[in-house]
């Protein structure tokens, strides 16, 4: 019998890092939203961090399920509870093969988990990062969709340059620069600013499991909206072939509410309430806060280069510094060398995780540093925020031309390439503290420029919303895809029917051979 949409039950599959996994528990609310049921797959360490948000999902009488899985990394000799990438910092580069390995080696507990349940789920949705899902789908005959998280314009951008030899034809000259071949915009770049999450030493078996994955998926899901990235979206499922559906931004959603919004990801180092109030007193856009998420950390000497800029800025702010929980250096700059208490006065400093959708929605903020990784994007764009860019690595700079070149409503800050692209002498420095000032005074800006600036991020957001509204292209996109996953579980019982059948009547007819 053929599942209803309410029947349904959808297995989520994140990679254990934090920009992967909050927008795959945003989507387990929109889908347990529209009736079926939802598991989603963790770690105990990345349980731990995201139960906020299924408690919250939970309360809103939404049919959403964590499941933990114990995770392989101790048995290739990683630390006891290290499960997410951001966990990471400071270690050698090897420790990062091992890390992506162990996560190859969830395939063996998660089909023991699919196995014991009483049903097999209609659908199975993997991260792009968990390639190795294909062959647990494969063996048990479970439905696979895909989905991304980084930006459609970043997909697009590293598939055309693949499928072009751009990568080749460049080989070990990071910085040797390409125009992106058969794209819908000009973009140019080199490869230490286009390297797809895949393109590094030791792991080449992953990135080709990730190509192979892709290519054999029952779909496509992308954390983005037509109103930004229609052109990218279509062009990317084009190239690969396969139906495509863009179901973002996962948090705009009419289903998040405040509470379920502002426990998303790690518990906040700082209460929400303190923050509202602080914000409170401040005039209209007149706020920058500056967060370069939960991977990307900067440099001392850079850090220190910032601070400098922020306090010979003048204007308020709030600064998410996540280093000086780990970096002796750092508190020494805040603490030891007075900064925090100079800026007292107009600068709140969050030493760690900060309540960001929470910051972002107050109309005391009026700009955003970030490291543009495509969560802290698609909040600033869905918030009408103008970014000041600062990219680290990977997707970032992808970002950062989607935002500045494309739709209009970033400023660069000036920080060109990672930081292991960055020559010795300049000791990871990039952006000195005088162009910090002047880059924040631009995006501040309240002449005309500026004003057009604003004018455009409140059109986008106002299209952000509209688009996971009922009617909306994302709404519509994900309606679509449920559909979708119904009809793939009704054929998939039918051919059970019939199968089960056909072993029925050769069991009876050897019965009747017999007597």
């Amino acid at each position: 019998m053929a599942a209803s949409t309410e029947e349904l039950h959808f297995l989520l599959v994140p990679l254990v890092a934090q920009g992967h996994i909050i927008p795959m528990v945003d989507l387990a609310r929109i889908l347990a939203a529209g009736g079926p049921r939802v598991t989603v797959i963790a770690t105990p360490v990345n349980a731990a961090r995201n139960a906020a948000a299924i408690e919250a999902a939970h309360r809103a009488g939404l049919a959403v399920q964590l499941v933990e899985l114990p995770f392989p990394g101790p048995q290739l000799g990683l630390p006891e509870g290290m499960e997410a990438i951001d966990q990471m910092g400071g270690f050698e580069p090897g420790i990062y093969v091992k890390f992506f390995h162990s996560i190859w080696n969830l395939a063996e507990p998660l089909k023991k988990y699919v196995r014991a349940l009483p049903r097999r789920p209609d659908c199975l949705v993997a991260d792009a990062c968990n390639p190795w899902t294909a062959a647990v789908c494969a063996s048990l005959g479970i439905p696979r969709l895909v989905m991304h998280c980084p930006s459609a314009y970043f997909l697009l951008a590293v598939h055309n340059l693949s499928a072009h030899g751009v990568y080749d034809r460049v080989d070990d000259d990071e910085t040797a620069p390409f125009v992106v071949p058969d794209f819908p915009v000009r973009a140019v770049g080199n490869k230490a600013t286009f390297r797809g999450f895949f393109q590094h030493p030791g792991i080449e078996k992953e990135q080709q499991d990730a190509i192979d994955a892709e290519a054999t998926a029952d779909g496509l899901l992308i954390n983005t909206f037509r109103g930004i990235e229609g052109v990218f979206v279509d062009a990317y499922a084009a190239a690969l072939g396969r139906r495509t559906w863009a179901v973002g931004p996962t948090f705009a959603s009419s289903s998040m509410d405040e509470a379920a919004k502002s426990g998303r990801g790690n518990r906040a180092d700082v209460d929400a309430v303190h923050i509202v109030s602080w914000l409170d007193a401040r005039p209209p856009a007149s706020v920058l806060y500056i967060s370069f998420g939960s991977i990307a950390r900067l440099p001392a000497k850079q850090l220190a280069e910032l601070a400098r800029g922020l306090e010979e800025s003048g204007r308020p702010f709030v600064w998410a510094i996540k280093e000086a929980k780990v970096d002796a250096a750092v508190r020494a700059l805040l603490d030891d060398e007075g900064f925090e208490v100079r800026v007292q006065d107009r600068g709140l400093l969050v030493r760690g995780w900060a309540p960001q959708m929470t910051i972002l929605s107050h109309p005391a903020v009026g700009g955003f540093l970030t490291h543009c990784g495509w969560n802290a994007t698609l909040e600033a764009i869905s918030h009408g925020v103008p970014a000041l860019t600062w990219p680290s690595f990977a997707d970032q700079f992808s970002n950062e031309r989607l935002l500045v070149d494309v739709l209009g409503v970033g400023v660069r800050s000036g920080f060109k390439v990672p930081v292991n692209n960055v020559q010795e002498e300049a000791e990871a420095v990039q952006v000195a503290s005088g162009d910090v000032e002047k880059m924040i005074a631009e995006l501040m800006d309240e002449g005309p420029e500026g004003a057009a600036r604003r004018c455009r991020a409140k059109e986008l957001a106002g299209e952000a919303r509209a688009a996971m509204e009922e009617g909306g292209s994302s709404y519509s996109d994900l309606t679509d895809m449920i559909r979708y996953v119904s009809e793939m579980s009704r054929k998939r019982s039918l051919e059970m029917d019939t199968s089960n059948k056909g072993t029925k009547i050769e069991a009876s007819g050897a019965l009747s051979a017999q007597s």
